[in-house]
């Protein structure tokens, strides 16, 4: 998002299109049997030569799940980037925005479980009010973005291991992490991305480390706030891009990312093994 997001354009040449908006259709694996579906309106506003504004609209859907299968629209996002420093070799941007929770995370199940809380993977929403900032130096052939995003409450999701104690597969249950009332750590961010930029074509190759500075925090079966061990600690991600300029207003990209490293729990569910996202964007 703003200044954090990857495969940034960097060209001096080309006079800046001032509005621009990106439609992307995103594929996740998760650590378990659902796969997430998220297809993104992303828009972008230039406020005046500094100063720029976007908000992502997702609707996301989560299929091949054990327990069900849901769907919805996801969390908003804003943001706010401004340019502090431009120049033929380098651009430094701001950006400062939030997260609006599009529902309080608590989708229940249908059918057979009906009535039963759904674990953070089965979600559209995280259900939490988050605040976002980062900054980022871009060249012609290196982007280096650091950020910073920050819960500012705790959801309303209700799963726990008890609330599913009939499941015939106890073992597969308790590879979902328990998120009762779920108040996610403060994560912190660093991308580092090599670009290589032609007059149509371009690809980037970068790697995405993001660490939980603090641990998340539940609710456990006796009505107790804990810490679940192993909610702490680093992400780390590959990712890398190919993107093709149809013309000076149109271009599209396929973006794949892959994880490293991940953390041993995940009650928030954002865990990714694998993901695909293709997109297209008009400037205009």
């Amino acid at each position: 998002m703003g200044a954090m997001k990857p495969d940034q354009p960097f060209n001096k040449k080309l006079k800046v299109r001032l509005r621009s908006m990106e439609i992307s259709f995103y594929r996740g694996t998760t650590t378990a049997t659902p796969i997430v579906y998220v297809a993104n309106a992303d828009m972008s506003f230039s406020l005046n030569s500094k100063n720029s504004f976007q908000i992502k609209l997702p609707y996301q859907t989560v299929q091949s799940g054990t327990f069900d299968q849901t769907g919805g629209l996801g969390d908003i996002s804003l943001c706010l980037t401004r340019s502090l420093f431009t120049s033929e070799r380098f651009d430094i941007n701001l950006s400062i925005g939030t997260k609006i929770p599009s529902n309080d995370s608590n989708l229940k199940a249908k059918g057979r479980f009906e009535g039963k809380p759904l674990p953070m993977y089965y979600q559209t929403s995280l259900g939490t009010y988050d605040a976002i900032s980062g900054i980022s130096v871009l060249t012609k052939n290196w982007l280096f973005a650091t950020g910073i995003q920050i819960p500012l409450n705790q959801n309303n999701n209700q799963f726990l291991w008890e609330e599913w104690n009939d499941y015939p597969d106890q073992s597969y249950l308790e590879k979902y992490s328990q998120a009762r009332e779920l108040r996610r750590g403060i994560d912190v961010m660093l991308r580092a991305e090599r670009n290589f930029r032609f007059s149509q074509f371009n690809f980037s190759a970068g790697l995405l480390p993001i660490y939980r500075i603090t641990n998340d925090e539940i609710t456990d079966a006796n009505g107790t706030r804990v810490k679940p061990e192993g909610a702490r600690g680093l992400a780390l991600s590959g990712i890398v891009t190919a993107g093709y300029n149809l013309n000076v207003r149109n271009s599209i990209r396929l973006l794949v990312g892959h994880k490293i490293v991940q953390r041993d729990r995940n009650p928030d569910g954002l865990t990714r093994v694998m993901v695909t996202t293709f997109s297209y964007n008009y400037r205009f």
